[in-house]
């Protein structure tokens, strides 16, 4: 008579049972060796689950087949930094989900591609020297990544590696040993990695602050202690040992404290940058935490990674606007999807108007310069013959305010309006361009309409806002035209325009192109704006998709359209804006540039 194990038979049905969404995420998991060095084929030695009462997977013994499952980031403006991830288990399993597959997806989210390493388990059963198994498939690891870093978009100058508990062994071994002559055929590609992260770490193998499972499992019962100091990996930091992160919790009950903070004595003793973060509870094998303060640790983690410029710092969309007539000056406003936009300093003035005949702040463009400042011009009048310019690092502390007489020169101005600036990255310099009506230029479109203004776009152009270059005519499509904004697109430079024309009503918006920023520029082209009034185009792209925002001055509203494949959506109803939002312009800043001017 057989008798069935009912737990084993109640784990079994859980497992056939799950999803197999559970395990989907390794579909694209690739073996990282032709042929495992010092290999013993072991033919009843399979890869085995460890399962709780629900069936879920909370580990994998038994693995003698390492693999790297891929978690790449879709950016391909520019190389990825990317990451390898080795789990922890003491050395007797892997983790690999709460340690591998979550910590990857995180990754993701703040532009990281990831590799989850399910290195082999060392034991003699499969292995000729158990001892150097996991660090021969982290080495072949990196150099893996190096190899594929064209083909998978990464920067092969910022490859890094993070390990938890005896996995954070394995990586500071790496980083330690990575010139360890551990198996043939290496090549001259490195396997020392860019950067490291240890996440509660086994550093150590010396008795009293080792974790001795992971060590039993790595050396044996009887290591020698010239081994035991070997793999001490405290011992083994150097000048060239990558820059490292390093977290732990105080109250660690398997894993103690002392690995960590031995391990950054060590580097601070070697002028390494390290960053460590010692939490006062968390226990052992929280993950990306779970409660208290170690929970903070993922968003330190990626602060570390912008501020040793492995990562490029997040930005956040900004949008600077004027309300009412512009008499209390500069207002902005803050995004992070491009779609809900919120005032900031609870929609109070960042920064009161003080030149010009009116002396007001409407249309504020702001852009962000090749020297690092934010450089802002404006319409300080109704009547006036030049333009406001201030500068900023910080968007909140500005330089003393200018008056640019750009018109004077031109008795019969009457106005000028809607001022922008664009920085040309090729020529250095920048060019100041807006819209001005001189009495009686341009007579084949003159009309009494909209009180005789007959606009056409004027610039001038300067290096560093000292000295500036005669005023000259930019763009004359042939109409009325007025708030014009240019930005870099991948061919050239796109206008967009509003087409001011009142008799036959015209009141849309329209593009424009050339492949210089001076132009010329091409005949305006079909409007790009519905069966209603608008302008001050300010656009930025977004997902490489132009977004455009305006105002529908008529219907009191501020809208939006986005440029698809097949044209212009409007996407206005999906939009959130300040109320009284007025003509501006949207840019990208620095998150913590963004933070700053949250605290005011």
């Amino acid at each position: 008579m057989v008798r069935i194990n009912k737990t084993l038979l109640l784990r079994v049905i859980l497992f056939l049972g799950m999803s197999t969404n559970v395990f989907s995420q390794e579909s694209a998991a690739f073996s990282l060796w032709d042929k495992i060095p010092g290999a013993i084929k072991k033919a009843d030695y399979t890869e085995t689950l460890r399962l709780d009462t629900q069936g879920n997977r909370t580990g994998v013994r038994k693995v003698s087949v390492p693999t790297l499952i891929p978690f790449l980031v879709e950016n391909k403006e520019a190389k990825n930094p990317a990451v390898i991830i080795c789990p922890g288990g003491g050395y007797a399993l892997l983790s690999v989900d709460r340690e591998g597959i979550e910590v990857a997806k995180w990754f993701n989210s703040i532009g990281v591609s990831a590799f989850v390493l399910k290195y082999r388990l060392p034991s003699d059963e499969i292995m000729e020297d158990k001892t150097i198994g996991p660090l021969q498939d982290a080495q072949e690891a990196i150099r893996t990544l190096r190899k594929n870093a064209e083909k998978w978009n990464l920067d092969a100058n910022k490859i890094g590696i993070m390990g938890f508990s005896a996995g954070g062994h394995l990586a500071s071994t790496v980083s330690t040993h990575y010139l360890d002559k551990v198996y043939d055929g290496q090549g001259e590609i490195s396997a020392r990695p860019d950067f490291s992260m240890l996440i509660y770490p086994v550093i150590s193998m010396e008795k009293g602050i080792t974790h001795n499972g992971s060590k039993e499992s790595l050396l044996g019962k009887t290591a020698s202690a010239e081994l035991i100091a070997k793999y001490s990996n405290q011992n083994a930091v150097n000048e060239n040992t990558p820059p490292t992160f390093l977290i732990h919790a105080t109250d660690d009950q398997a894993v103690p404290v002392e690995n960590s903070i031995n391990y950054y004595l060590a580097l601070k003793k070697n002028k390494v940058a390290a960053e460590m973060h010692l939490y006062q509870n968390g226990g052992h094998g929280f993950g990306l935490g779970n409660k208290g303060t170690n929970t903070d640790w993922p968003t330190a983690c990626e602060h570390w990674l912008v501020a040793n410029k492995i990562l490029a710092e997040k930005s956040v969309y900004l949008f600077s606007y004027f309300k009412g007539n512009g008499e209390d000056g500069l207002h902005l406003a803050y995004s992070e999807d491009g779609y809900k936009w919120q005032s900031l300093k609870r929609d109070a003035s960042f920064l009161t108007p003080e030149v010009g005949k009116d002396k007001l702040m409407r249309d504020p463009c702001i852009i962000k310069g090749g020297d690092g400042l934010y450089h802002m011009v404006w319409t300080v009048s109704w009547t006036d013959k030049g333009i406001g310019y201030a500068s900023s690092k910080d968007l909140i502390h500005w330089s003393k305010q200018e008056f640019l007489p750009v018109m004077a020169h031109e008795n019969e101005t009457r106005n000028t309006w809607a001022p922008e600036i664009t920085y040309d990255e090729v020529n250095k310099e920048y060019m100041i361009y807006w819209a001005s009506t001189i009495v009686g230029k341009f007579p084949e479109t003159q009309s009494a309409e909209d009180s005789g203004y007959n606009h056409r776009i004027y610039y001038t152009t300067t290096k560093d806002f000292k000295t500036y270059a005669p005023t000259k005519l930019l763009y004359d499509p042939g109409f009325n035209v007025i708030d014009s904004s240019i930005l870099k697109d991948e061919k050239g430079y796109v206008m967009f325009l509003k087409d001011e024309t009142k008799l036959p009503a015209q009141k849309n918006l329209k593009v424009a192109y050339s492949d210089k920023l001076t132009g010329p520029y091409s005949k305006a082209s079909d409007p790009i704006t519905g069966n209603y009034w608008a302008e001050g185009p300010t656009a930025i792209k977004i997902d490489g998709k132009w977004m455009v925002y305006f105002d529908k001055y008529r219907d009191h509203k501020y809208g939006a359209i986005k440029q698809t494949d097949k044209g212009w959506e409007d996407v206005s109803e999906k939009m959130i804006f300040p109320s009284g939002i007025r003509h501006g312009s949207v840019f990208e800043v620095p998150k913590s540039i963004f933070l700053q001017l949250m605290k005011e």
